[in-house]
């Protein structure tokens, strides 16, 4: 690795790739290194169970990929990205033969919420009428004042709270509690926890403004699309070459690292002041994930018919019920009745599959690092809501925490989001800092989903990072 580069970047995750474009298209020459033989980090399709059978192997729904500032003006539609919108983003399964549904309207949604349509009017309307200036507010790196400051404080007066307590004070039935906490679980929280309200509302917000799509063809054509626009720019990617410290890295002005703290730590070694690597390895990670794909024979026979009109299902019933099993995989327990978080995209996109068959995945989440076998309970709670599902398997694919770690690195214990999102860890991610994408280290920079705003693929703690490269860059000329 003699030659010398203007940065170089180590990860190609959706932001590893993000700050790589961003560099590459202000005129540096950018080079990518990336341990697996394919980029993508969580963004990748694989058959994992039968041939033909496509499989989005950590994530598949996207509505960020529209709503991001990082993603949507890219030009991604451009170079082999098609969106598909199912008919509703979002099926949350109440009891067996009841869903709730997210629609895509506001006012659709209330009217199937009951006594329960009118406080998610006046949760979720005027987020979805702030459209993306709401987005920009929360995904963007802070500044003082806000660019949208009306927006966010609107949106931080509920956002801040538990969703259990926003629940329990706005409805008064059962549906919308429970579509709401099926939404805030995304935070792999206690739903007790602060501001777990807050990643519920954003997520129903977004179904309601941009929906939840698939990329046809799987996650990895958004992989593709930003590889293709990198090297377009004039970037080099190379694969199947493992970085094991960053001295065998190239000579760069600077280097930035799609990897969490845990994997700096080790790669930086003594480069990296003492007092760093102390507050680095305080960061926290969360709960790991269980994952089964499956390749079926038919659709899922789901007991209420309208499940079948949204691509991701979130199985588990009940505010009470989500509630336990979140708990659960946070206290180091196992839950009997976990919380599914599922997708059945082969019904929206035919490519999935081979003809007249269908793929499906769920996961939940488990205590980090748990080496407990999920597979009859996930089936087992698919079945109460869909019977004779287990009779269409042709066959499966499972990954816990383990074999999630060992096919991304940055899974650390099988925790997906890049370290727990608690309010603590949001302000200091992964350390107390104006410029959390910086380190001590000079030209050394993170950009992994270790920094804000967090897990997701929207590109933007990659897009952070580099915009932040170009300033110091900028800084520095001046000072020159």
């Amino acid at each position: 690795m003699s030659e010398s580069w203007d940065a170089v970047v180590v990860g190609a995750g959706p932001n590893g790739l993000v700050a790589a474009l961003t560099l590459a298209r202000a005129g540096w020459r950018v080079v990518l290194y990336e341990a697996n033989e394919h980029p993508g980090g969580g963004a990748r399709t694989e058959e994992l169970t039968l041939a033909g059978f496509a499989h989005d192997v950590c994530s598949a729904i996207h509505p960020l990929g529209l709503a991001s500032p990082a993603l949507r003006n890219l030009g991604l539609e451009s170079v082999g990205v098609t969106w598909i919108q199912p008919d509703a983003p979002l099926a949350h399964t109440l009891r067996p033969e009841q869903a709730v549904m997210l629609e895509r309207s506001v006012s659709a949604t209330a009217a199937g919420l009951g006594v329960d349509g009118k406080a998610w009017t006046r949760l979720f309307a005027p987020g979805v009428d702030a459209g993306f200036s709401l987005t920009d507010s929360v995904l963007a790196p802070l500044t003082i004042p806000p660019a949208h400051p009306i927006e966010l404080a609107r949106f931080a007066r509920h956002a801040v709270r538990s969703a259990e307590s926003l629940s329990r004070s706005q409805f008064r039935g059962e549906l919308g509690p429970a579509l709401l906490a099926g939404l805030s679980a995304h935070s792999v929280l206690p739903l007790s926890a602060a501001a777990t309200a807050g990643v519920g509302m954003l997520l129903g917000t977004l179904g309601h403004s941009v929906g939840w799509p698939l990329a046809q063809g799987g996650s990895q054509t958004i992989t593709d699309a930003l590889a293709k626009l990198f090297i377009q720019a004039g970037g080099q990617i190379r694969c199947g070459e493992r970085v094991s410290s960053l001295r065998q890295l190239p000579p760069a002005r600077a280097v930035l690292c799609d990897i969490t703290p845990r994997q700096l730590v080790a790669l930086a070694g003594e480069q990296m002041p003492v007092r760093y690597r102390r507050s680095l390895q305080k960061f926290r990670y969360g709960p790991g994930v269980f994952k089964l794909d499956w390749a079926l024979d038919g659709p899922v026979p789901w007991k209420d018919p309208q499940v079948a009109r949204a691509a991701t299902v979130h199985i588990g019933g009940t505010l009470d019920e989500v509630r336990e099993s979140e708990l659960a995989a946070t206290q180091g327990r196992i839950s009997e009745r976990p919380f599914l978080l599922a997708a059945q995209p082969s019904l929206f996109d035919p490519t999935r599959a081979t003809q007249g068959k269908h793929t499906f995945w769920a996961y939940c989440h488990v205590p980090h690092g748990s080496d407990v076998d999920m597979t009859h309970r996930i089936e087992a709670q698919i079945e109460r809501f869909a019977p004779g599902f287990r009779d269409l398997i042709l066959a499966k694919h499972a990954m816990g925490p383990a074999a999630m770690q060992a096919h991304n690195a940055n899974y650390i214990g099988g925790d997906i989001t890049g370290g727990v999102s608690d309010l603590r860890q949001f302000i200091a991610r992964p350390v107390a800092s104006v410029h959390p994408w910086a380190t001590p280290m000079k030209g050394v920079y993170l950009c992994s989903s270790s920094t804000p705003p967090g897990g997701g693929v929207h590109g933007m703690c990659g897009s952070a990072a580099a915009e932040l490269v170009l300033r110091h860059a900028a800084t520095a000329q001046l000072a020159g």
